[in-house]
């Protein structure tokens, strides 16, 4: 297509899209100026690929399509800046790799007439502890339990081997319950 084209099409494409392409970006990364971001990098590279676009499918699919390419490369950059942050599990486990006894998982009391995740403020809390998870920790958790996607698609997606994804994700449920815990169980 030619360059006046891709102009007009591009321009009412950012007016008609923008919000859904942020609200599913957003949804993926949680974070307000990394979803503007991938936002802004999907139009950039629709742009540049705009001559490719034959129109067998609808433009937001397209850009979809490009937007989850985005994140995925997000959380690849993320989780290779944080490939070597290790968290010291003592606290949670003596010398011979058994629970520390303060620290061995207790039974959460739950209110019997309204369920934890119909809870807004259990909600906040649940969302300020995941955000205080290593970026790869949280990727992986949001994939595998609020995603409901199998193993081998987040490894695949995060370009990490089964055995990392299995310690990161059970490092980071160590840490997402001990911060709940903390912040709502122990309030």
């Amino acid at each position: 297509m030619e360059k006046t084209n891709a102009s007009f099409s591009i321009k009412s494409w950012v007016e008609l899209y923008s919000d859904q392409l942020y609200t599913w970006a957003f949804y993926k990364t949680s974070d307000k100026e990394t979803a503007e971001d991938l936002v802004q990098e999907t139009f950039l590279a629709a742009i540049n690929s705009f001559e490719r676009f034959e129109g067998k499918s609808e433009p937001k699919t397209w850009l979809l399509s490009i937007l989850k390419n985005k994140i995925a490369d997000h959380f690849r950059k993320v989780y290779r800046s944080n490939a070597n942050n290790t968290i010291s599990f003592s606290q949670f486990f003596d010398d011979n790799e058994d629970w520390v006894p303060e620290q061995r998982p207790q039974q959460w009391k739950e209110d019997e007439e309204q369920h934890l995740l119909d809870n807004p403020d259990f909600n906040k809390t649940f969302t300020l502890c995941l955000d205080k998870l290593p970026a790869n920790g949280k990727a992986s958790i949001v994939l595998k339990y609020l995603e409901d996607k199998d193993s081998s698609t987040i490894c695949q997606e995060l370009q990490i081997a089964p055995t990392n994804y299995w310690q990161i994700i059970h490092r980071s449920k160590l840490q997402l319950r001990k911060c709940l815990e903390l912040n709502w169980f122990k309030k």
